[in-house]
């Protein structure tokens, strides 16, 4: 491809992926379907609910480590289910014990059980403390420009803002705040909730961001395998259409041919 525009490579706490699509393991049918998912996707950072998961503090359980192994990916223990500051610190305290003292940890601290939005005041104590811990801290955060300057001038390696609420499937619902996060970002910048479709994580990739973490709008689809590969295709052709550049929007129609040496 003589005329490829070079990308920069997606890091993450001084490791190098090739793939820019995060996958969850939860809401699967069994765990046949979430390792066939998972591998569907060509995902290389798995992410765990550890107050949901059993990835070894459940002895004699079936263990989602058995499907997805260690070895083959990186493990993004999470604190999903987690209301206040405590809770989430305490969960990735666990997760590092559990995983031979694995540092890279997903901060997810909600504000209730209905919206699932998160709680951006426990979200920062709880930053706060695991930053000085030396946890590597990827942070699911609202998508207020504000906060996420915050966590990163904390220490946090990424912010995650959502672009729709846990579940919804509602798509980027709020570009322009994602446009302003995205420009004065000095930390990759993920979109982490709200996607249902393809298409609605392309456009995510297009805005810029360097990557997109999902579950639901996976494990939800009527073919999950189906939908995970097709996340794949669609986060590729996202970040490619970020290097390239779209053209102008214009109100009027412009003739795709030129209009001189007509033949008439």
């Amino acid at each position: 491809m003589s005329h490829a525009v070079s990308d920069k490579p997606f890091t993450l706490a001084g490791r190098t992926y090739q793939s820019r699509l995060l996958v969850g393991t939860g809401k699967y049918k069994d765990l046949d379907e979430t390792r066939d998912a998972i591998e569907a996707s060509g995902a290389e950072i798995v992410t765990v609910a550890v107050r949901r998961t059993n990835i070894g503090q459940n002895p004699g359980e079936p263990n989602l480590l058995d499907v997805i192994s260690p070895d083959r990916y990186t493990i993004l223990p999470n604190t999903a289910g987690c209301y206040d500051a405590v809770e989430a610190v305490r969960t990735c305290r666990l997760a590092r014990e559990l995983l031979d003292g694995h540092k890279l940890v997903k901060l997810e601290v909600l504000a209730d059980q209905k919206t699932l939005f998160p709680n951006v005041i426990e979200t920062l104590k709880a930053a706060e403390v695991l930053v000085k811990e030396g946890f590597d801290v990827m942070v699911y955060t609202s998508d207020d420009p504000i906060i996420a300057r915050q966590l990163a001038d904390m220490g946090c390696i990424a912010v995650m803002p959502l672009a729709g609420l846990i579940g919804t499937g509602l798509g980027i619902c709020n570009p322009y705040n994602l446009r302003i996060i995205l420009e004065e970002a000095k930390v990759p910048v993920l979109v982490d909730a709200g996607v249902g479709t393809a298409s609605d994580a392309t456009i995510a990739m297009e805005l810029g961001c360097e990557a997109v973490l999902m579950n639901s709008a996976i494990a939800h689809a009527q073919h999950p395998v189906l939908m995970a590969q097709a996340m794949k295709y669609a986060i590729e052709a996202g970040r490619l259409a970020y290097l390239a550049g779209r053209m102008p929007k214009k109100l009027y129609a412009s003739a795709s041919s030129p209009l001189e040496g007509l033949i008439r």
